[in-house]
């Protein structure tokens, strides 16, 4: 599996012959640079500018089937599972929605725009041990700093990959995790066997 970034809380991710995008961003995003690249499967967490630019991951013979809410999804050989919280962002009440992926036998939790640290039991009951943690960080309409460093560890993922953050968030985050520096990779290249030697680890993702 590899793991690219693309700001704000964009990532490719790609195995074998299949692309995935997480909340890939629309050219109407004011703040953050349109992305463009296939993918297989579409992500989106909110309906928003900064979230939901499937047309931008529609390229060359590859059209995304668009997952953008709760539900269970089976597509090829990925299954998910999304869950509806309700959130606030750029001014307006929405629904954010938690993904649960599982590919390459790897159970990966994207927490898209969430604000409130707070999860329902009965979602967090469902989330199972955690190989991969998408979180966001950045504060404002997201979680703050302390508040994504407590629902990390309270959700025990192996591995942690921040999102959604400048780069004050990031350095505070860092200083929260006992990280005095932490170089952002390129790419991530990660397997099951390198996941299962994890504990809570912080990768940072480079634009």
């Amino acid at each position: 599996m590899i793991i690219t970034y693309h700001g704000g809380q964009c990532f490719k991710v790609s195995f074998g012959e299949t692309t995935l995008a997480f909340d890939p961003i629309s050219k109407q995003a004011k703040k953050l640079d349109a992305v463009k690249f296939g993918a297989d499967v579409a992500f989106v967490s909110v309906r928003h500018p900064d979230f939901n630019g499937v047309e931008q991951v529609a390229f060359g013979n590859k059209q995304p089937f668009v997952v953008e809410g709760p539900g269970e999804y089976e597509i090829g050989t990925v299954t998910a599972r999304g869950y509806g919280v309700k959130t606030i962002y750029d001014g307006t009440e929405r629904f954010n929605t938690v993904y649960q992926v599982r590919l390459e036998e790897m159970n990966i939790i994207f927490l898209g725009a969430l604000r409130d640290p707070e999860l329902d039991p009965k979602i967090l009951s469902e989330f199972g041990d955690i190989d991969i943690l998408f979180v966001p960080i950045g504060g404002g309409d997201v979680l703050e700093v302390p508040q994504a460093t407590k629902l990390a560890t309270k959700l025990e993922a192996k591995l942690i990959i921040p999102m959604h953050y400048d780069a004050g968030a990031l350095k505070a985050f860092l200083k929260e995790e006992g990280i005095d520096t932490l170089k952002p990779v390129e790419k991530l290249t990660v397997k099951k066997k390198d996941i299962l030697e994890m504990q809570g680890e912080v990768v940072v993702l480079g634009v």
